[in-house]
C-alpha cells in the first residue's frame, strides 16, 4: 500500500494511525483488524497507551516484528489480566533487553506474552515471571570464562519461547526452581544452556519432572468457578498467588474487593488431594463473606483478636458444615490435632497451642481432651449456636472471656510454640476488622486519626509511591511514604486585605477574564432541522418564494454548548526557603506567593474551572507531607481563604512524590484537559539525599509519568538559578519569575495563557 493510499475513512482511525507514526507496510496491512480487537477490550485511555508502546516499540530499530507482535498479542493479555496497568511493567522489562545485548528476545518474548497471561491471571503473578525473566538475562548475559566479551543470553530467547508450556506443567515457583538450575549448571556453557531452557536436553526434562508436583491451579480453576456458582452461588473472581517469591513471609489465602486470592499451587495433604484444598479454602472464605460482619478492633489487643478470629473461624466451619455435612470430613483432616500437654507453660508462650487446641474441639466431636477449662468453653460454644447462626459480636464476647479466663503471664513470653497450630485452608481475616482511624474518608482531610503513644499526628494513613533511580534505571518500589492533610485554618480576612491591595490588578484581570469565560449557548444557523426558527433566514425565503425563487430550506437554527473542560490543581512547594526575603523587597516569597495564588484562586473562581490547591514539603523519604489548601469540589469561600492565610513553609521538597500524588486526585478527574501548575522556588532537595541528581532525575520521570496519564504539567520557578536544572525535569513546560514581586500579576496570567 503506498503512502497516497493509507487514507483511513474514519477520523479516529487516521488519529490512531498518526499516533502508531509507522511506514512499516506489514502494520498497514493488518492494522484496522488489529484496532478493531483493541477498541472492544481496552478503554479509549488504554488504547492511547497501547499505541504509544507500539510506536516505541517502532522505533527501536528491531524491525517490524516487535511492533507487530505487540499490535497483534496486547488485547489478549489485557483480556486475559483483567488490567491494562501491566503495560508499564512489561514495557520496563522491553526497554531493559533493549539496553543490553538482548534485543533480538525481544520479539519472543511478546509473541508469547499472552499465552502466559492466561496461565498467570493476575498482574501480581506476571511481575514474578518478568521477575524470572529479568534474572534468567541478567545472569547469563556478559562474560564467558572471564574474558570480557559481550554476549547475548542463549537461554533467554528459548525460555520466553517455551514459558506457556513451562506454566501448564509448573507453578511459578516450580518455574523459578528450574530456571535456578539451568542459570547454576550451564551459565558458562552457551550451547548447552540454549538447549536446556529449550527443552532439548535430558537434563533439563529430568529436572522439569522433579518439580512437577501437586495441583496447579491453572489447571482445576474451571471447576472451582463452577464449584463456586453451584455451591455457594458465588460468582467472584478467583486469583492465584505464588508463594516462591517471599522468603520472609509466606502469602496466605484471602480476599478483598479484586477477588478471592488462592496459592497457585497446592500439594496433596496426605490423603486429601489438592482441589480439595482449594475447595476447603473456598468454602472457608465464602462462609466469612456470608455471615461475618466486621469488628471495631482498636481497643482490643493482638491475643484478643487472635482469639476471636479463632472462635468465628470455628462458628463459621459449623455454620458450613450445617449446609453441607460432607465438609467436616474434609475440615477435620486439613486441621492439626495439637496433642495435649506438649507445650510447657513454665518456659514457652502457649497461646496459639491452646487456641488451636479449643479450635479442635470445637468441630470434632471425637477430640478427647481433658483440659476443663476447654470443655467448659466447648460446651459455651455449641451452645451459643444451638439455636441458630449467633452472630460475630455473639462469638466474640465469648472469646474474649475464654481469653480472661486461659491468660497467663508465660503469654508474654518470646518463645511461642507453633506446632500443630498453623491452619493452612483458613484466610488470614483481614476483612474481619475495622479500626475507628477518624479521617478514613478521602473527603475529611481535617479529620485526624488514633494514634499510638509517641506518634507524630499526620492526618490520614500514607500512601506509598515509588522513586526513579537513574543509576539503574529502575523504580525503588513503594520508596516514598505521602501524609495528607487538610491545611490548618488562619484568619480569611487576611486574604481580603491582600486581595484589595491588588484591587487594580483584579479588575484588569477581570476584562481579560470575561474574554475567556465561556459562553453557555452558541447559536448555529442554517439548519434545515432545528430548536427554534430563524426568523430573518425565513422571512428571505419567504421572500424568494413569492418572487418565484428557490426559497432557502435551512431555516432553523440550534444551539450547542460552547463551555471550557478543563481541571486544574496548584501544587506549592511550601519548603524552608520560602521564609527568606524576596530580593528588593520586605516580603518574604511566602508571602508573595500567598498574594498570587490568592489572586489566581479568585480568577479561576470567575472562570468556573475546577481547581485544587495543595502544598508540599519533605523530611527525608520517610515522610512526605501533602497539604490540601482547596478541594475541587470547594468554591472560594472562607474556609479556602483562612488554609491560604496561615500557609507556613518548612522542610525540604521532594517534588516527584508530592507530582505523583497530585496526579491522584487529578488524574480522577472527568475532564478534556487536565493541568498541573508547579510554584516552586528551588530545585527538588531532600535531606537524606546527598546525590542532588537523583530527585531532579526522579522528578522528570514523574512528569513523564504525568504525561503518560494525559495530565499537562507546567512549573513556575522562582528560583534565578533555574535554568541549571529546571529545563532536565519540564522540557520547555516551565516559567523562570526573575522578578518575584512581579508574581502576583504572573501568575493569574500565566494561567490564563496556557487555558486559553
Amino acid at each position: 500500500m503506498s503512502e497516497a493510499e493509507t487514507e483511513y475513512q474514519h477520523p479516529l482511525m487516521k488519529a490512531y494511525w498518526a499516533q502508531v507514526d509507522t511506514r512499516f507496510p506489514q502494520v498497514e496491512a493488518v492494522f484496522e483488524d488489529v484496532m478493531a480487537e483493541a477498541l472492544a477490550v481496552l478503554t479509549r485511555e488504554e488504547i492511547y497507551h497501547y499505541l504509544d508502546a507500539a510506536r516505541l516499540l517502532g522505533k527501536l530499530g528491531r524491525g517490524v516484528e516487535p511492533m507487530l507482535v505487540f499490535l497483534e498479542e496486547w488485547p489478549s493479555v489485557v483480556k486475559a489480566l483483567a488490567e491494562e496497568a501491566v503495560l508499564t511493567d512489561v514495557m520496563a522489562f522491553v526497554m531493559k533487553m533493549q539496553k543490553s545485548p538482548n534485543g533480538k528476545a525481544i520479539a519472543p518474548f511478546l509473541q508469547t506474552l499472552a499465552a502466559v497471561a492466561r496461565r498467570l491471571h493476575s498482574r501480581e503473578q506476571m511481575q514474578h515471571y518478568l521477575d524470572l525473566c529479568l534474572d534468567l538475562m541478567t545472569r547469563t548475559t556478559g562474560s564467558i570464562h572471564g574474558h570480557h566479551t559481550t554476549f547475548e543470553s542463549p537461554g533467554l530467547p528459548a525460555f520466553t519461547e517455551q514459558a506457556p508450556r513451562l506454566l501448564d506443567m509448573l507453578s511459578l515457583g516450580g518455574l523459578k526452581n528450574w530456571a535456578e538450575y539451568g542459570i547454576r549448571n550451564y551459565n558458562n556453557h552457551p550451547e548447552r544452556q540454549r538447549e536446556y531452557f529449550a527443552l532439548e536436553s535430558a537434563d533439563s526434562r529430568a529436572v522439569l519432572q522433579r518439580e512437577r508436583h501437586g495441583t496447579l491451579f491453572a489447571d482445576v480453576e474451571r471447576k472451582l468457578d463452577l464449584y463456586l456458582r453451584a455451591l455457594w452461588q458465588d460468582s467472584d473472581h478467583l486469583v492465584p498467588y505464588s508463594t516462591a517469591f517471599d522468603e520472609i513471609r509466606k502469602p496466605i489465602p484471602y480476599y478483598d474487593k479484586l477477588g478471592l486470592r488462592v496459592p497457585d499451587v497446592f500439594d496433596d495433604a496426605g490423603e486429601i488431594a489438592g482441589i480439595d484444598r482449594y475447595r476447603a479454602v473456598l468454602a472457608h472464605m465464602v462462609g466469612h463473606r456470608r455471615w461475618t460482619k466486621a469488628q471495631i478492633a482498636d481497643n482490643w489487643s493482638p491475643f484478643q483478636r487472635m482469639a476471636v478470629e479463632f472462635f468465628e473461624d470455628c462458628r463459621i466451619e459449623t455454620l458450613l458444615c450445617r449446609e453441607f455435612p460432607g465438609l467436616r470430613e474434609l475440615f477435620l483432616a486439613l486441621h492439626p490435632k495439637p496433642v495435649e500437654g506438649a507445650c510447657d507453660p513454665e518456659t514457652t508462650s502457649c497461646l496459639r497451642h491452646r487456641l488451636a487446641m479449643l479450635s479442635r474441639a470445637f468441630i470434632d466431636p471425637d477430640h478427647g481432651y481433658t483440659d476443663p477449662l476447654l470443655l467448659d468453653f466447648v460446651g459455651r460454644f455449641h451452645a451459643a449456636l444451638a439455636e441458630g447462626e449467633s452472630s460475630t459480636s455473639d462469638i466474640a464476647d465469648l472469646a474474649l472471656a475464654y481469653v480472661t479466663r486461659s491468660r497467663r503471664q508465660s503469654d508474654q513470653l518470646a518463645k511461642v510454640w507453633f506446632d500443630d497450630t498453623v491452619i493452612d485452608y483458613r484466610d488470614d481475616n483481614r476483612q474481619m476488622w475495622k479500626f475507628i482511624e477518624e479521617g478514613d474518608e478521602e473527603e475529611a482531610f481535617d479529620e485526624k486519626r488514633k494514634l499510638e503513644p509517641d506518634e507524630e499526628i499526620k492526618g490520614l494513613p500514607p500512601r506509598h509511591y515509588p522513586e526513579w533511580d537513574y543509576k539503574t534505571q529502575t523504580f525503588r518500589p513503594d520508596w516514598v511514604s505521602v501524609y495528607e492533610s487538610l491545611h490548618p485554618s488562619g484568619n480569611p480576612t487576611d486574604i481580603d486585605r491582600l486581595l484589595q491591595k491588588h484591587d487594580a490588578l483584579a479588575k484588569r484581570l477581570k476584562r481579560l477574564l470575561d474574554l475567556l469565560k465561556p459562553q453557555d449557548k452558541v447559536r448555529i444557523r442554517y439548519q434545515e432541522e432545528g430548536s427554534e426558527l430563524d426568523l430573518d433566514v425565513a422571512l428571505r425565503s419567504l421572500i424568494d418564494f413569492k418572487s418565484g425563487s428557490q426559497p432557502d430550506p435551512r431555516i432553523n437554527m440550534s444551539h450547542r454548548t460552547d463551555g471550557r473542560d478543563i481541571a486544574v490543581l496548584l501544587l506549592l512547594d511550601l519548603s524552608e526557603s520560602l521564609n527568606e526575603k524576596a530580593a528588593g523587597s520586605e516580603q518574604t516569597i511566602l508571602e508573595l506567593s500567598q498574594e498570587a495564588v490568592s489572586l489566581l484562586a479568585w480568577s479561576i473562581e470567575k472562570l468556573g474551572d475546577p481547581f485544587a490547591i495543595g502544598g508540599f514539603h519533605s523530611n527525608t523519604r520517610h515522610d512526605v507531607r501533602y497539604l490540601h489548601l482547596k478541594g475541587f469540589s470547594e468554591h472560594w469561600n472562607d474556609d479556602v481563604k483562612g488554609r491560604l492565610a496561615a500557609m507556613e513553609a518548612g522542610w525540604s521538597t521532594r517534588m516527584g512524590a508530592a507530582m505523583r500524588h497530585g496526579a491522584h486526585y487529578l488524574g480522577a478527574r472527568k475532564a478534556d484537559k487536565k493541568l498541573m501548575l508547579i510554584l516552586t522556588d528551588g530545585q527538588p532537595s531532600d535531606v537524606d539525599i546527598n546525590d542532588e541528581r537523583l530527585l531532579i532525575e526522579d522528578a522528570r520521570q514523574a512528569v513523564k509519568e504525568l504525561d503518560r496519564d494525559g495530565i499537562f504539567t507546567y512549573c513556575i520557578s522562582l528560583d534565578a538559578k533555574a535554568d541549571e536544572y529546571v529545563s532536565d525535569i519540564f522540557g520547555r513546560q516551565y516559567t523562570v519569575v526573575d522578578n518575584i514581586q512581579r508574581l502576583p500579576e504572573k501568575l493569574p496570567e500565566l494561567f490564563m495563557a496556557l487555558t486559553k
